[in-house]
């Protein structure tokens, strides 16, 4: 019994670790893909061309500033939350240092598509290990807490960020489009089939529940609800 509790812990810090890094690594590619990022890089953008930081800093403190938030929202973090902030500023530093920016248009097509992929298979990762959501995401799960609907705290949340990192001179541009188009059910495909524990159909057509069975961590269960029809909205969050 304990040495299967620790082969899952084991486990699960290794998709955390795993998707952390690829996470930090696929947003570089978008950034070096230079046709816009999703709304919290295209955010840290404009912060770091701003004060001449590095974006992975400010990614980090961007990251410390959002978790700050949560002490008002009664939010409780977990190690999974604590180690999004510190970790996927310094990898993504890393990363821009070897990934070249190419020239010709359709390899940064690709980098693009390769850095949307790669973020959903992250968030299937280290959301699916069940130790924690990231900072973002508990804001958005925090504010559900008071009553407000998850289609509009995120929609809010993201729009607010993309305006303000697109006046400070973030990148924002077809990329932007496409991720906000395509991450909703790329998540949707791969969550289910990376995280820890089995997954259970909720009803046909209506959806998917991917629940982590270790004991007292109701509160970080990760959730995708899908609709029958893939091109609807998507919902995704944390079990309260």
């Amino acid at each position: 019994m304990r040495a299967t509790a620790t082969g899952r812990g084991l486990e699960r810090g290794s998709r955390l670790l795993g998707g952390l890094a690829l996470y930090g690594v696929s947003t570089a590619l978008l950034v070096r893909a230079e046709l816009g990022a999703d709304p919290w890089t295209v955010f840290a953008q404009g912060v770091a061309r701003s004060t001449r930081m590095s974006l992975g800093a400010v990614v980090l403190l961007v990251s410390a500033a959002v978790f700050a938030l949560w002490l008002p929202l009664k939010q409780r973090p977990g190690v999974g939350t604590l180690a999004n902030a510190v970790l996927v500023g310094p990898v993504l530093d890393q990363a821009l240092k070897v990934i070249p920016p190419p020239q010709a248009l359709p390899w940064r097509i690709c980098l693009l598509g390769l850095g949307t992929v790669g973020i959903a298979v992250a968030t299937g990762l280290y959301v699916g290990a069940g130790l924690g959501p990231g900072p973002r995401d508990g804001l958005m799960t925090g504010l559900a807490r008071l009553g407000v609907p998850v289609l509009l705290a995120r929609t809010a949340i993201e729009c607010s960020v993309l305006a303000g990192g697109w006046l400070l001179g973030g990148t924002a541009g077809v990329g932007t489009a496409v991720y906000a188009l395509a991450i909703g059910p790329l998540v949707a495909c791969f969550l289910p089939r990376l995280a820890v524990g089995p997954a259970r159909r909720t009803g046909a057509g209506r959806g998917l529940r991917v629940r982590s069975h270790v004991r007292g961590e109701a509160n970080w269960v990760p959730i995708v609800r899908r609709s029958a029809r893939p091109w609807s909205s998507l919902d995704l969050g944390t079990a309260l």
